[in-house]
């Protein structure tokens, strides 16, 4: 106990942050002020709920549990174990899996070290794998490489050659997969993607991985919410290994799951090579805060309601593409099946970078994003738009409709801005779209709809956030 000469180098640790660090409490508000204000259309996010929050901010934060449950390298784990448990029962019934065929490792952190951990469990460095091209939808941890460079440890230490989709169709050219694995022959084809809003055919990749002797991984980290509510195709029913991140679709924190099969003829060490490869290969001790988080989000699946939640998405996703293409857009396979769209802008003359930005200014939160046939991934040709997190927040398809409307009009607008630029930089476009010149319209029409945006915005809840009382906070990045 500190006395009147010695100083209380504990008292830190019983304030609250407003007290102990109001610059951080003030980024969080900030943070949250413009969660509440926009308008959250980036297809890798979501709003976790309150419970899962309080999970991931909870005193397991304080243990370190290397190893696995009943098998660890320190002590004090009694609890941790159980909650671990607790965590694999649930994501096996929240998929319904059978735990005599499918087993799940929970300590991932997020889905790229998952997806790594699982190469290292099914393969060697130098062994072949095939995935979707990142320009086709694809994911980085998929292979990815460029002309000029191995981008991701996926390509660095494993051969990767990857398939494409139909150009006209935008839908998986699975003939020429076909054909080119006869060629190549892969020891891995991994199925799932990043920017494809079509479902999978699955069996059709299994008959292509048999034929080869190849691994089957799907990693549905964008689609788990869907398959869990059993609105999308099953990859479980034909997959070796199958990887997830936790935070999209499925609602929780950022987090990975690996599951894998334990009845495989040809590989009854699967669970020990996965778990091993988890730890010690590729990382250290669990986030035990995490994983409570993850079970609790894992239990919301369970629940009746998530069923009505994932139609809601895919719901709300059909109306925002229906919304688009009656707008004269041309979105890539033409609609969606998923949470998902993909805008194709190279008809109109934009670049998905420049539409990114003004809907910054305008609240408006989406991400640029390659189509195909696209060269750049830095200047790509077009926008992706997913409607989870907005369905989080109690959207139907009457609201969406609005916000494609809001997004109708941010292309609209951006094209006045391009053309008041008068030049290709992305700093000119910016410039005018926040600073008033004279016989220039765009600034003001970017300023008039950032606030009809924010008005809608706030029209509707934001999970763990009394909104009521939320005050707007000092220190806003104000770009008008």
């Amino acid at each position: 106990m500190a006395t009147a000469n010695t100083p209380d180098f504990n008292k830190v640790l019983y304030a609250p942050l407003a007290e102990i660090d109001p610059e951080v409490k003030n980024i969080i508000d900030k943070e949250t002020w413009r969660q509440l204000t926009g308008l959250e259309l980036i297809a890798s996010e979501n709003l976790t709920s309150r419970a899962a929050m309080e999970a991931n901010g909870s005193i397991l934060t304080n243990k370190y549990s290397e190893g696995l449950p009943n098998a660890r390298y320190y002590g004090g784990n009694e609890y941790v174990d159980e909650l671990e448990i607790l965590c694999r029962k649930r994501a096996l019934q929240a998929f319904n899996l059978d735990p005599a065929k499918w087993g799940v490792n929970v300590q991932p952190y997020s889905g790229s070290t998952a997806n790594f951990a699982a190469l290292t469990a099914l393969i060697q460095p130098n062994d072949r794998l095939m995935g979707l091209g990142l320009p086709d939808g694809g994911h980085l941890t998929h292979g990815y490489y460029t002309a000029k460079k191995k981008m991701t440890a996926s390509s660095i230490y494993f051969q990767s050659f990857p398939y494409s989709i139909v150009p006209d169709t935008g839908l998986i050219d699975y003939p020429k997969l076909e054909a080119t694995a006869k060629v190549f022959k892969p020891r891995l084809i991994i199925c799932g993607a990043s920017a494809y809003p079509r479902d999978w055919d699955y069996e059709h990749l299994k008959k292509i991985a048999t034929q080869e002797g190849a691994w089957l991984m799907a990693d549905i980290a964008h689609t788990s919410g869907l398959v869990a509510a059993a609105e999308l195709k099953n990859p479980f029913d034909y997959c070796d290994v199958v990887t997830t991140t936790t935070h999209k679709t499925l609602r929780g924190p950022r987090a990975g799951l690996i599951f894998f099969r334990k009845d495989l003829e040809n590989a009854k060490d699967l669970e020990k090579r996965v778990n091993e490869a988890v730890f010690p290969a590729c990382q250290g001790g669990p986030h035990n805060n995490t994983i409570a988080a993850i079970a609790t989000a894992l239990k919301q699946v369970a629940d009746p309601s998530w069923k009505a939640y994932a139609k809601q998405v895919i719901a709300n996703a059909r109306a925002l593409a229906d919304a688009l293409v009656a707008h004269g857009y041309k979105l890539q396979t033409g609609g969606t099946d998923n949470h998902l769209v993909l805008w194709d802008l190279r008809p109109i003359g934009l670049t998905g970078s420049k539409v990114e930005k003004v809907c910054d200014f305008m609240g408006i939160t989406i991400n640029k994003n390659a189509v195909s046939g696209d060269a750049s991934a830095q200047v790509p040709g077009g926008i992706r738009l997913g409607t989870s997190a907005l369905t989080s927040r109690d959207m139907r398809e009457d609201d969406i409709k609005q916000v494609a409307e809001f997004l109708h009009r941010a292309v609209q607008i951006s094209l006045v801005l391009q053309k008041e630029a008068g030049s290709k930089l992305l700093k000119d476009f910016a410039r005018v779209a926040t600073t008033p010149e004279e016989g220039k319209v765009g600034h003001q029409q970017v300023k008039a709809l950032r606030d009809e945006v924010q008005a809608f915005a706030q029209k509707f809840p934001l999970p763990g956030v009394e909104t009521a009382n939320f005050k707007k906070p000092e220190g806003l990045h104000e770009y008008f």
